[in-house]
C-alpha cells in the first residue's frame, strides 16, 4: 500500500466488478454453470478470474477457444444464470463514503466496466450509487478492455485531459487499459489480482480497502 497523498484529479474512473462490488465469486459461479449446462468442462477459477473486466463475448472466446459453436449458448447461459444466481454481491465497505467525499470536493466520477449496459444500469439502481456518476461506459458502447477505447470516450465526453484523470481497478486488464490511455491508475486488491500483479503496470498506488483509498485521494 502507498501512503502518500496523491495529486488532485479532476476525474476519477472506477471499474465495477471487484472494485466497487464484491462480485467475483458470482461471476466465476455463472461461467462454470453455463459451461456445465452444455456438458463442457469449465475452466479453472483462476482462468475465469483472469478474464474479468473483458466484455462477455471476448471472455467466452478466451475461455472456450475450441468450443466456438457453443459461444452463443455460453453467453446466453451466463446471462440467464447471472439473473438467478443467489451468490451475494455486496458493495465493498466505505464505497459510498468515498464517492460522496470525492463528489463533495468537485471531482467528476465515472465508470468503465466490462459489464453490458443493462446489467450496469440494474446494479446502479439496486445499489443507489448511480447519482454519483456523471458518465459510464460499458462493453456495449466501446471496444473491450484492455483497449483504451472506453476511457478515451469518457475523456472526450467530459472534456478532461488524460493527465487530469485517474482509473481505479482490481485487474491487470484495468491497469493495462489505463496505461494504454496514459491515465494514472490505482490498483485495489479486494478483487482479482494481488498488489504484486497490479504493480506490473506501474500504478501510482495499490490499496487494500476504501479507507486507504480515501486517505491517499483526500488526505
Amino acid at each position: 500500500m502507498t501512503t502518500a497523498v496523491l495529486k488532485k484529479y479532476k476525474l476519477v474512473i472506477f471499474d465495477w466488478d471487484g472494485t466497487v462490488m464484491d462480485s467475483i465469486s458470482k461471476i466465476v459461479n455463472c461461467i462454470r454453470h453455463s459451461a456445465l449446462a452444455l456438458n463442457i468442462e469449465p475452466p479453472s477459477d483462476t482462468a475465469i478470474k483472469n478474464i474479468i473486466g473483458m466484455s462477455l463475448e471476448l471472455a467466452i472466446e478466451v475461455l472456450f477457444p475450441v468450443d466456438v459453436a457453443h459461444h452463443p449458448a455460453l453467453i446466453n447461459g451466463y446471462k440467464q444464470q447471472y439473473r438467478v444466481d443467489t451468490t451475494a454481491t455486496p458493495v465493498f465497505d466505505n464505497v459510498e463514503n468515498v464517492l460522496s467525499a470525492l463528489k463533495a470536493q468537485g471531482v467528476i466520477l465515472a465508470i468503465a466496466t466490462g459489464k453490458g449496459r443493462d446489467g450496469l444500469m440494474r446494479l446502479l439502481e439496486q445499489t443507489q450509487l448511480g447519482l454519483y456518476f456523471s458518465a459510464t461506459r460499458t462493453s456495449d458502447e466501446a471496444r473491450s478492455k484492455p483497449s483504451p477505447d472506453m476511457l478515451e470516450q469518457l475523456l472526450a465526453e467530459l472534456a478532461i485531459n488524460a493527465d487530469e484523470a485517474l482509473m481505479i481497478g482490481d485487474t491487470k486488464i484495468d491497469m493495462a487499459m489505463a496505461q494504454a490511455a496514459n491515465i494514472d491508475r490505482i490498483g485495489v486488491t479486494m478483487g482479482v489480482h494481488s498488489a504484486a500483479q497490479l504493480s506490473e503496470f506501474s500504478p501510482v498506488a495499490t490499496v487494500d480497502n476504501y479507507q486507504q483509498l480515501q486517505r491517499i485521494l483526500l488526505g
